[in-house]
């Protein structure tokens, strides 16, 4: 069994997309072992997205993250950080493929809905950015 991170972005909370993507997430048969829903504040996420520092889109993507309310989890399956990354489709919408939750719920390459890890030491560092060991089940 895998862990991987997955997070619920500003946009698709403010749509109230979150449920609708947490019943498709246990649908896909992941077991949810932690979940959240919190404000992350800008240092925050300036630490959370530090490996993008460098990158143009760095402000906007962190100003965006913390423009309101987020779901955080913590997915189990197997090969969980693959599964989800496939469940959440391109980071592109438009690129995404039919029926993902990208595809159903983004509205632009920034404002994309999710957020998954993109390997399993990833997921063990975003894990413990936002989850203590306590909180999970």
């Amino acid at each position: 069994m895998e862990r991987t991170y997955a997070m619920i972005k500003p946009d698709a909370v403010k749509a109230g997309n979150a449920g609708n993507i947490i019943a498709r997430i246990e649908t896909e048969g992941f077991k949810i072992a932690g979940m959240k829903r919190i404000r992350v504040s800008l240092a925050q996420a300036q630490a959370f997205y530090a490996v993008h520092k460098a990158r143009p889109f760095f402000g906007e993507l962190t100003e965006f993250l913390s423009s309101g309310p987020v779901v955080a989890m913590v997915l189990e399956k197997d090969n969980a950080v693959k599964a989800w990354r496939d469940l959440m489709g391109a980071t592109n919408p438009a690129q995404a493929e039919a029926n993902t939750i990208r595809k159903l719920y983004a509205k632009s390459i920034g404002e994309n809905a999710a957020h998954g890890s993109d390997a399993p030491e990833t997921a063990a560092e975003e894990i413990s950015f936002f989850f203590a060991a306590a909180e999970l089940v």
